[in-house]
């Protein structure tokens, strides 16, 4: 199993020269591997990375670069290339591969060697890179594991970062208790989570908020002159808030992800196409700035780690049908309220969720002998007729497998 770790550098002005160089270089031979590549005949992986001596033969200030930083651009090369081919097979119109220009190479990796861990005993550690030197490293959470690869990053606001690529022996057992326990999430962009427990989390629309100081620091970058110190200092104030909403939209995501993952044994989620919903939507901003993908990513690979286990299912239907006793209730966008003629009346995103939980379960004791599990049946409902809280359905497993 293999996690990628992710914290802050703090280099000194020579080193962040030196790793602005580095990338600058590394830049170069992918651009001049990708000239290479287009007068060969056929792809030749083995006889680029043969050429890369005669590179530096004729290129010195390559010397003062760790060999396999340079060598890894050519596994991103035939990486870029496998990637266009796959879109292509999936039926998708690609191009050709294009030469980076400055701001769009960003990151230089050491695979294998070339970098250490230093323990200092303080807030900030230590990680070595070769030929570069130590550079203070804040390592906020302990790092388990033989550390694999070092990938750098320069951020457009300036910051770089390490991405620590850590592999394990074996999948981490879980340490947290066995709560014996199944939620069913639906997701939206009125309610981000709204799951078969009845909670509701609402959208934080970041982005939204972040909208109007986003819009002046963009007309004062647009009055900048090109190429001058003072557009160069606006782009990375646009930038510093950019990556303000994207930190505090992650910082949401782990937090929500978290905190299934902790709760719940099974936790079952649509199976969304995403970049459809944004291609037909008139909320293609708001679906963008809720980051389903990512969310589900998370929880994927969190349950993973905790021996917890994420179902997907088809969104199609759950939220028509009714919960209670699978009669179809047709309603529009804009109802938000499901209400049955069996007498279930709740959110339209509630009654969504606890179906989402039942396909999840029988989906997972088609494939498997599931052990016995508790449904979650801690939400409630709004009767029509007293509007008092009712139970939706009994918490027994054995009340699901009879429906």
């Amino acid at each position: 199993m293999q996690k990628t770790f992710k914290f802050r550098l703090y280099p000194s002005k020579l080193q962040e020269q030196q790793m602005q160089s580095v990338l600058d270089k590394c830049r170069f031979v992918y651009n001049k591997m990708l000239e290479d590549l287009k007068k060969q005949e056929s792809p030749d992986k083995l006889a680029l990375q043969n050429s890369i001596p005669e590179l530096k033969k004729e290129h010195p200030e390559l010397n003062g670069i760790y060999s396999k930083v340079l060598q890894y651009e050519v596994y991103r090369l035939f990486s870029n290339l496998k990637a266009l081919a796959r879109l292509k097979r999936n039926g998708r119109k690609v191009g050709r591969l294009r030469f980076k220009g400055k701001d769009w190479f960003k990151t230089f990796v050491y695979n294998q060697s070339g970098f250490q861990m230093i323990s200092t005993g303080k807030r900030c550690q230590k990680l070595h890179l070769s030929k570069i030197g130590e550079i203070p490293i804040r390592v906020h959470r302990p790092v388990n594991g033989e550390i694999k690869q070092v990938t750098i990053k320069r951020h457009p606001s300036g910051k770089w970062y390490a991405a620590l690529s850590v592999e394990y022996g074996s999948s981490p057992k879980s340490i947290l208790p066995e709560v014996r326990k199944a939620v069913g999430i639906d997701l939206g962009t009125i309610h981000f989570v709204y799951d078969s427990g009845g909670n509701a989390i609402k959208h934080p629309r970041f982005m939204a908020a972040s909208l109007r100081r986003l819009r002046i620091l963009q007309q004062k970058l647009s009055r900048k002159k090109k190429r001058s110190s003072n557009r160069q200092k606006q782009k990375i104030k646009v930038a510093k808030q950019f990556e303000k909403t994207c930190n505090q939209r992650n910082d949401f995501l782990h937090k929500i992800s978290k905190h299934y993952v902790s709760s719940y044994d099974i936790i079952a989620v649509e199976d969304l196409n995403v970049r459809e919903l944004i291609n037909i939507s008139h909320n293609a901003r708001t679906i963008t700035d809720a980051s389903w993908s990512r969310f589900i990513q998370m929880l994927s690979y969190k349950a993973e780690s905790a021996g917890k286990t994420v179902v997907k299912v088809n969104p199609r239907g759950t939220t028509q049908m009714c919960s209670s006793c699978g009669k179809e209730v047709p309603k529009q966008l804009w109802n938000r309220i499901h209400q049955c003629d069996c007498g279930l009346v709740t959110d339209r995103d509630h009654n969504a969720a606890i179906n989402i939980l039942n396909q999840g379960l029988r989906k997972l004791r088609l494939g498997q002998e599931l052990p016995e599990v508790k449904p979650l049946r801690e939400g409630t409902a709004t009767d029509k007729n007293t509007c008092q809280q009712v139970p939706l359905m009994k918490e027994e497993a054995a009340d699901f497998n009879r429906r």
